[in-house]
């Protein structure tokens, strides 16, 4: 199929690869931008994690836990445009949302969205505010944690926001530990809390990845198992929460920097929310 110079374009703004090697891949994957984009990683082309095919990329959010830190939530409120997104009628009222959410302790995305603001569900104050400005809005996203300790992050931008629990909350210390293991899924958006965590699926494409790698840069055959196997290592370490350097002190994992202060801490779930992901 014919691959026109907006969709290469695209597919550059989506993985930071060069031009010519975008064309290419669009071409031998007639079109399909994910596979493309598998086809220049088995190529060895360092892809970048971007997307441009993104949708209501603007709005809000927001995370927050109750005042015990047993219950925290996390939220994506979408709009069109950034002009919208700071609006104080739309940041109010988000904010209001997240409000009754501490308050009411909502488990489901459709719970969350009936809770009554001055005796309107939010959902009935947001299609008001869609009608002033003409901007499609949209509650997106929620998730919650219970847990004996959580603690929740918020970007300064209200951009990008996370959540996460732990196992115990005997000690005064844990707070400072939540609050950076916090700030660390921020900054560096680990996929799991561990090896095992990481879903099988995404394992075994990883490793054709590797094995590919190595089979474009002429390892032997016997070897390219071995070599996938190494990457795969690589991969649990930049992408799993415990095993990620620690932002705060690269010479110490997330890991050990928990087990500095309590073997048995442990985190026990995590969200992270970003807008225009």
């Amino acid at each position: 199929m014919p691959i026109s110079a907006s969709d290469v374009n695209k597919l550059r703004q989506m993985t930071g690869a060069g031009m010519m090697d975008c064309k290419h891949a669009l071409e031998e994957s007639n079109g399909d931008f994910e596979q493309a984009i598998d086809i220049l990683r088995k190529k060895g082309q360092k892809v970048a994690n971007k997307r441009a095919d993104r949708s209501t990329s603007e709005g809000m959010v927001l995370a927050a836990t109750n005042p015990e830190k047993t219950y925290a939530a996390i939220i994506m409120v979408n709009c069109e445009t950034d002009f919208v997104a700071s609006n104080s009628e739309f940041t109010q009222l988000v904010k209001q949302l997240m409000d009754k959410i501490i308050e009411n302790q909502p488990k489901s995305l459709d719970e969350a969205r009936i809770l009554k603001i001055d005796d309107r569900t939010f959902e009935e104050h947001l299609t008001e505010l869609i009608g002033k400005t003409g901007e499609k809005m949209e509650f997106s996203n929620f998730q919650y944690i219970e847990a004996p300790l959580v603690d929740a992050y918020v970007h300064h931008n209200n951009r990008l926001g996370t959540i996460v629990g732990f196992n115990k909350n005997d000690k005064k210390e844990y707070y400072t530990i939540a609050h950076e293991v916090a700030m660390q899924i921020a900054a560096m958006n680990p996929i799991a809390i561990d090896k095992e965590d990481v879903d099988p699926k995404i394992i075994e494409h990883e490793l054709e990845i590797g094995r590919e790698q190595a089979r474009a840069e002429g390892k032997p055959e016997n070897m390219l198992d071995k070599i996938a196997e190494g990457k795969m290592n690589r991969f649990f370490k930049d992408n799993t929460l415990l095993n990620q350097d620690f932002v705060s002190d690269s010479k110490k994992t997330v890991g050990q920097y928990i087990n500095e202060f309590d073997k048995d801490l442990k985190v026990t779930k995590f969200y992270r929310l970003v807008l225009g992901e």
